[in-house]
C-alpha cells in the first residue's frame, strides 16, 4: 500500500505539471510569456556631440558650431544667448546633424542643449557652453546717410570700408535696404573697399527707406569683422532731375515731373569737357576754394586759384554745379574745365541764378549732362551708379 500511494503521488505531480496550461490559466504559460520580454534599457544608445568643446573660448561666430548624434536621431537643439535669446537653426532631414542658420554674436557666451533618441526611444541628453572671440580688428564701415536725412530721389547709399572686403558675399546679406513701398534694392560693388545699392529706378518721392546693418560679427576678411550692428532710416523728398544740355547750353530744371526751370551755364571747354551721364549730388558745399593743381599744367595759361559760391558737389574728382561771376561764356559757349557755371556774384547772391538752384537743391538730387564731347562718369566717380544697367547692377 505504502508503494502504491508513492506511485500515484509521482503521478499526479508529473500531471500537475504538463496540465497546467489548459487547467490553470494563472499557472506557468504567462511566467514564459513574461521571461520571453527584453527589458527597455536605461541608458540611451545615442551619443550627442557639440562642436565646440565645452569650455572653448574664442570661437569664430560663423561655421564653427554644429551639433550631432551617433547611434539615435536629433530631437531638440537649443543654443541661448545670455539674454535667452535662441539662435535659429536647425536638424538635417537625416535628423543627424543640427547647425545654425546665421552667424552668432560676437563676444558672446552661449548654452547648448540637445536631445535625441535611439531606436529602442531612450532619450539622451547633453549640455555645454562656449565663448565666441572678441574682433582684434574692424572693417571701419561708413557709409553716406545720416538718420532721418530727407534725399532726392537719385540717392545712393554707398558703404565704404577702410579695410579691404575679401568676403562680399558675407557683406551682402548682413546688409537689407528696406522701402516703405516695397522698392527691391540692390548692391553692387565697385572695388574691395565700396558696395554701393539703389533700385532699378529712381526712388518714388516720400518712400521712407531704412538700411539695416548686421556686420558686427560678420568676418569680412580674414580675422577683420564689419564692427556695425545698426538701422538708419531715411525719407526720399520731392523729385528734382536736372537735364544739362551741353549743346544747347541749357539746363532744364523737372520738379515733381514739371519743369520750373531753365538755367544758362557754361561747361567744359575742349580738353576739359564735362563727363557725359547721370551724376547724384553728394554734397552741399557752399563757398569752396577750387585750385588747378592735378588738373592743369604748371606754365599753360589754364591755372586757376578760386573761392566760388554756391558749389554742388557732382563727383569725388572735382565736378560741380557752381557760382560763376567771371565767364562771359554763360548761356554761349563752353569755357570751364569741366564743372557747370551758373551765373552768380562773387560773394554769391541768393537771387542769382546760381543761389536759386542751390537753395532748390538737395543731396541726392540727379543732374544728368548730355551731348558733352567727354566721357560718360565712370560709376565710382561719387554717385555714378545710376550709368550702369540694372541688369548689370
Amino acid at each position: 500500500m505504502l508503494g502504491g500511494a508513492l506511485i500515484l503521488t509521482a503521478a499526479l505531480t508529473g500531471c500537475s505539471a504538463a496540465g497546467a496550461k489548459t487547467k490553470d490559466p494563472a499557472g506557468a504559460a504567462p511566467a514564459a510569456a513574461k521571461l520571453a520580454e527584453s527589458p527597455k534599457p536605461t541608458v540611451s544608445a545615442a551619443v550627442v556631440t557639440v562642436e565646440p568643446a565645452t569650455g572653448a573660448k574664442d570661437v569664430k561666430p560663423a561655421g564653427a558650431l554644429k551639433v550631432s548624434v551617433a547611434s539615435g536621431k536629433l530631437t531638440t537643439v537649443k543654443v541661448t544667448a545670455p539674454d535667452g535669446t535662441e539662435v535659429p537653426g536647425a536638424v538635417a532631414a537625416d535628423g543627424l546633424s543640427w547647425a545654425p542658420t546665421g552667424n552668432l554674436q560676437v563676444s558672446t557666451q552661449y548654452r547648448v542643449s540637445a536631445l535625441a533618441v535611439d531606436a529602442q526611444g531612450v532619450t539622451a541628453g547633453t549640455e555645454s557652453t562656449f565663448t565666441t572671440l572678441t574682433p582684434a580688428k574692424d572693417a571701419g564701415a561708413s557709409d553716406n546717410i545720416t538718420d532721418d536725412g530727407t534725399y532726392g530721389v537719385g540717392m545712393i547709399v554707398s558703404l565704404r570700408f577702410e579695410r579691404a572686403v575679401k568676403n562680399r558675399d558675407a557683406v551682402v546679406k548682413g546688409v537689407t535696404v528696406e522701402a516703405s513701398d516695397g522698392t527691391v534694392v540692390r548692391g553692387h560693388w565697385m572695388d574691395d573697399n565700396r558696395i554701393d545699392f539703389r533700385p532699378e529706378k529712381y526712388w518714388t518721392p516720400g518712400t521712407k527707406v531704412t538700411v539695416k546693418y548686421r556686420l558686427k560679427s560678420v568676418e569680412t576678411a580674414p580675422g577683420v569683422y564689419g564692427g556695425v550692428d545698426k538701422d538708419e532710416p531715411f525719407t526720399i523728398g520731392r523729385s528734382q532731375v536736372s537735364t544739362v544740355d551741353v549743346s544747347t547750353h541749357r539746363m532744364a530744371v523737372v520738379r515733381d515731373g514739371q519743369q520750373v526751370d531753365s538755367v544758362p551755364f557754361t561747361a567744359g571747354k575742349p580738353g576739359f569737357d564735362t563727363w557725359n551721364g547721370s551724376m547724384v549730388v553728394e554734397a552741399m558745399e557752399g563757398r569752396t576754394r577750387m585750385t588747378s593743381n592735378g588738373i592743369t599744367a604748371a606754365g599753360s595759361n589754364d591755372e586757376y586759384d578760386l573761392v566760388v559760391p554756391h558749389a554742388i558737389r557732382l563727383t569725388d574728382t572735382g565736378t560741380y554745379v557752381h557760382g560763376n561771376s567771371w565767364s562771359s561764356a554763360i548761356g554761349v559757349s563752353n569755357g570751364s574745365h569741366g564743372c557747370i557755371g551758373l551765373r552768380d556774384t562773387a560773394e554769391g547772391s541768393e537771387s542769382s541764378a546760381a543761389g536759386k538752384f542751390y537753395q532748390s537743391t538737395m543731396v541726392g538730387d540727379v543732374v544728368t549732362v548730355v551731348n558733352s564731347k567727354g566721357r560718360t562718369v565712370s560709376p565710382e566717380n561719387g554717385l555714378g551708379g545710376w550709368n550702369v544697367p540694372w541688369g548689370s547692377w
